[in-house]
């Protein structure tokens, strides 16, 4: 335990400082002044998070440490402002946001250390849950709560929520399985209690919180009516109000003060670091989907199910039903139902081993055949069933979110009663969705915990509505009280249900709220209105507005799944950020405020679309399927006059003259003394030409080969579209003499007697995307359509399929269709892309001569087999994910070494052809995590598939990044005599 590192000043009784003075202040906090921002736009964009509430703070910090946290809240207190812990923004009840200062908690503080082979873990507050899952996964462990929003979702929020999931229940949540924690109090004191003496360190740094505590346990068990409620409701999923069960379950003020920092939505204190006891994985499961006649039904077969060993229970209303009817891929067992009062539960059993699986779902079926089922109760144990299943189950948010009407906002509240309860307490849900007038509204939930989830849209932006929500939400409450339930099961209890607490509790255990947060939060420095408010009406201020932007992006929820795979996330803007941004430039529009647009629409130019990595992986996490990079791409293309337009397209004409003439500049710029060079570059982008021209630098790389000339084998397998970025920039030296990924992937065919073509004109051709990145749509249409041509006849009207050797270009060739003409199209589709991996993967590796690591390859006669890597660092790329190809990188790594690293903290390098170029403070921010974890020991290769992500990772970590077929030709060629 520690004592602050500042002391804690008076609040300041004048009124709050401007922005400068705030930000002198809160920099003398940190280590590192530009880590704290008063800006406007900065402001605004960390300002939205996924819950329907809306606060602006007046500063937002990213600290590092748990001092500097320490002083912040100092600091904030000095200036008189709240403040609010922020890490991922995922919570839906608006315990993330506060108008004071905002300490981000996420950026730095991303570490784990798996302890005892990975039975417990010791986590900080801004890794996700999937992230920490991945960690633990290869001891085959995984964090005990199980939250939906685990892609997104951070440790801190997992704490600060007590959050649970489909599987955990009550026994492995995060209250049950948190071992001890780090924190910072508000008067800066931390407390580490994993310490022995940590109860004593407590009672001498903080008598009056320790003994206070002391006073409420005996408070809290000495009453039965108390003592009876706490058991009653945490008997249950609850997460409405502090963790009183903390009084009941310890007794050191220690071990109570870490235990109710669980759940307490960052109003207590700061949670740095969590130490958990770990469950094991179940890797094997068989799933099936039952459908029953109603919601008395499906509840009535939830002990049965229970008691056979199901892990999993997710009840489905017959509204859910009608949803799922719509979508996509309907499963079989719905797609000739007449949905009426139906009801389903999608179940599973999981076990640690296929032996064992066997056993539980051969004893549990006699009772799945007795259940009033409408189909037959079968059971799936195939993955791609079971992922359609699931898809059903986790599709009803993007169905209702996707589908609701522009300018309203998609509310997930979440509810738990007593088991004997649930299904009149889903039919009264039922009856109060027709009431007000919410015919969109679904209910599903965790039907095994008698916790209900329900989903509805409403608008905020009139009066009226507000009043039907208001008096919605008032019925709901009596709905769920009446039945001796709690108002929040699993998402907090936030600004949402804040008001409802003393109803929930009774003033009794209302006041041991209130003289809980006194003792530890004396000033009510932390996120005051958050668990606590005694405004029957908070829960309907502050909200926000809507409204509709662009089509492509008005279904966003701002729920931030985006945000873990977005590679500017630390640099600039989320795609979260972008969307919101814009939606704040249309408030201030309406609002005719003037100035606040011109501040924000300035400051997006860059922020928003130039450092845009548009690499798109933001629509593989969206659950609304928005792809922010198109639209960014798009707001490129709108930023381009004729002129720029025109020039794009000439140079799309004339394409083979401007990658010869590119060359022949970087030879010529090698040849000239560094600083001269530089100091050139520097003057054009100093001009204006800062999106054309990038700053040289000491590791710009070499120009590359001219690309393979033409070539039409008979009995060719596919057709060679080498991509132009190997010919201008040149492979990593000092990694081979293989000559780029072009060379080395023919020599490879040739190896394992496999023909291809090259088509005509390849030298003019390319995939389009340096113009469709970039908003160049004259030049984009010019090149497909040129492409295309070519390509048709070199595959022979698309009977051959078109490999190509950088993955971002497999992309791209894939993407081409939105640059044709209609009747283009036709001819299009018939063509089949494949990345040169992915063929390698299943065409040319069981061909190729057999490694030691792979000895059950056959060799062939000609071809000695090659010692394999010792070791490998290997980078997907964002385009291998698009493509699929991961698992063919990844048989491909595996074929050169036994022992391939993916780092843990991989993510798209931000490179996205020239922006790593252009804008290298994007790229060294994306990739310092992976490359301080890559550092962290030496490989014999490092390897990729795009040549510039593997520039980008060679700037990263100063290692030589190589295509991995430029690896495998070296692996696999035969050996040099003498040699």
């Amino acid at each position: 335990m520690s004592h602050p590192t500042t002391s804690v000043p008076s609040a300041a009784a004048s009124p709050p400082p401007s922005d400068e003075r705030l930000a002198d202040l809160l920099a003398s906090c940190v280590g590192d002044p530009a880590r704290v921002t008063t800006a406007l736009p900065r402001r605004i964009a960390a300002a939205h998070d996924a819950s329907p509430y809306l606060f602006t703070p007046r500063a937002v910090v990213r600290a590092a440490s748990a001092d500097e946290v320490g002083a912040l809240m100092a600091g904030a207190h000095a200036a008189g402002l709240p403040v609010t812990l922020r890490s991922g923004g995922t919570s839906l009840a608006g315990q993330a946001g506060g108008d004071g200062v905002q300490i981000d908690v996420r950026t730095h503080w991303r570490e784990a250390e798996i302890l005892d082979d990975g039975r417990r873990v010791r986590l900080q507050p801004g890794l996700t849950v999937r992230q920490a899952n991945a960690r633990l996964a290869r001891y085959g462990r995984r964090l005990g709560p199980d939250p939906a929003s685990e892609s997104a979702c951070t440790i801190g929020g997992l704490v600060a929520n007590n959050s649970s999931g489909m599987n955990c229940g009550t026994r492995d949540n995060a209250y049950r399985t948190i071992e001890s924690l780090r924190f910072v109090l508000p008067s800066g004191t931390v407390v580490d209690t994993a310490d022995a003496d940590a109860d004593a360190a407590l009672r001498a740094r903080e008598p009056e919180l320790h003994a206070g505590l002391l006073r409420l346990r005996d408070r809290v068990r000495g009453s039965a009516a108390s003592r009876a409620t706490v058991e009653r409701l945490f008997a249950m999923k609850n997460t409405m109000g502090y963790g009183l069960n903390s009084f009941l379950d310890h007794d050191t003020p220690a071990d109570m003060l870490a235990r109710l920092m669980v759940g307490s939505e960052g109003t207590l204190g700061f949670v740095a670091e969590a130490v958990f006891r770990t469950v094991p994985l179940l890797p094997h499961t068989a799933t099936g989907l039952l459908v029953l006649p109603g919601l008395a039904e499906a509840t009535d077969c939830l002990p049965v199910l229970l008691a056979a060993g199901a892990r999993t229970v997710e009840l489905l209303d017959a509204a859910s039903l009608r949803v799922a009817q719509r979508s996509g891929e309907p499963l079989e067992a719905l797609r000739r139902l007449t949905v009426t009062g139906h009801a389903a539960l999608l179940v599973e059993f999981a076990e640690d081993s296929a032996e064992a699986l066997e056993h539980t779902v051969a004893a549990a079926e006699p009772a799945l055949r007795l259940l009033p089922t409408l189909t037959p109760a079968a059971l799936t144990r195939d993955a791609g069933e079971r992922n359609k299943l699931w898809r059903l189950r986790k599709g009803l948010y993007t169905a209702v979110a996707g589908a609701r009407r522009p300018g309203t906002t998609a509310l997930l509240e979440d509810v738990a009663v007593p088991m004997d309860r649930l299904t009149a307490t889903g039919e009264g849900l039922i009856a109060l969705f027709a009431r007000h007038g919410y015919d969109d509204a679904v209910i599903f939930g965790h039907a095994r915990d008698g916790n209900l989830h329900f989903m509805l849209t409403q608008e905020f932006d009139s009066d009226g509505e507000l009043e039907r929500y208001a008096r919605f939400t008032d019925d709901m409450v009596d709905l769920v009280l009446d039945a001796g339930g709690t108002l929040k099961a699993e998402h907090g209890t936030g600004r949402a249900m804040a008001p409802f607490v003393r109803r929930q509790y009774g003033d009794e255990l209302h006041d041991v709220m209130r003289e809980l947060k006194r003792l530890c939060d004396p000033h009510q420095l932390l996120s005051p209105g958050v668990l606590l408010d005694d405004d029957p009406r908070a829960h309907l201020g502050n909200l926000k507005s809507v409204p509709q932007v662009d089509p492509a992006v008005d279904a966003c929820v701002e729920c931030g799944y985006c945000e873990p795979v977005c590679p500017t996330a630390d640099v600039t803007t989320t795609p979260r950020q972008r969307i919101a941004l814009l939606r704040e430039i249309a408030v201030a529009d309406a609002a005719g405020d003037d100035a606040r647009k011109r501040v924000l629409e300035d400051d997006y130019g860059y922020a928003a679309v130039a450092s845009c990595a548009v690499d798109s992986l933001c629509v593989t996490a969206c659950p609304v399927h928005i792809d922010t990079g198109e639209v960014m791409k798009r707001l490129r293309a709108d930023g381009h006059g004729r002129t720029a337009q025109a020039v794009a397209d000439r140079v799309a004409r004339h394409w083979e003259g401007t990658v010869t003439g590119v060359r022949t500049a970087l030879k010529a710029a090698h040849a000239v003394p560094l600083p001269v060079t530089r100091a050139a570059t520097r003057a054009m982008r100093g001009l204006g030409a800062g999106e054309l021209v990038p700053e040289w630098t000491a590791d710009m790389p070499r120009s590359g080969p001219e690309r393979p000339a033409a070539r039409h084998p008979a009995g060719a397998e596919a057709v060679f579209f080498a991509a132009c970025i190997g010919s201008l920039f040149a492979a990593e030296e000092g990694g081979g003499t293989t000559g780029g990924s072009a060379r080395a992937f023919l020599r490879l065919c040739e190896r394992a007697g496999v023909s291809v073509a090259v088509p005509d004109g390849l030298g003019g051709l390319c995939c389009g995307t340096p113009w469709q990145s970039k908003g160049y749509t004259r030049g984009h249409r010019t090149m497909a359509a040129r492409t295309l041509d070519a390509l048709w006849a070199a595959s022979d009207h698309g009977r051959l399929p078109v490999v190509c050797d950088a993955s971002s270009c497999t992309h791209g060739l894939e993407r081409l269709a939105d640059a044709l003409s209609e009747p283009d199209r036709a001819r299009y589709a018939a063509l089949r892309f494949v990345d040169s991996v992915a063929f390698t993967a299943e065409r040319l590796l069981p061909a190729l001569p057999a490694l030691p690591a792979l000895p059950a390859l056959p060799a062939l006669p000609a071809l000695p087999a090659v010692r394999p890597l010792a070791s490998m660092a290997l980078h997907p790329t964002c385009s291998t994910a698009h493509l699929g190809a991961d698992e063919a990188l990844r048989t491909v790594a595996a074929a050169l070494s036994a022992d391939v690293t993916v780092p843990d903290s991989w993510g798209c390098c931000a490179f996205a052809g020239d922006r790593g170029l252009l804008h290298p403070e994007v790229t060294a921010v994306a990739t310092a995590r992976q490359a301080a974890e890559i550092n962290s020991r030496s490989y014999d290769a490092y390897a990729s598939c795009n040549r510039t992500c593997e520039i980008g990772m060679t700037r990263a970590t100063g290692r030589p990044y190589r295509h991995i077929l430029e690896l495998l030709d070296e692996a696999t060629a035969p050996a040099v005599p003498g040699a």
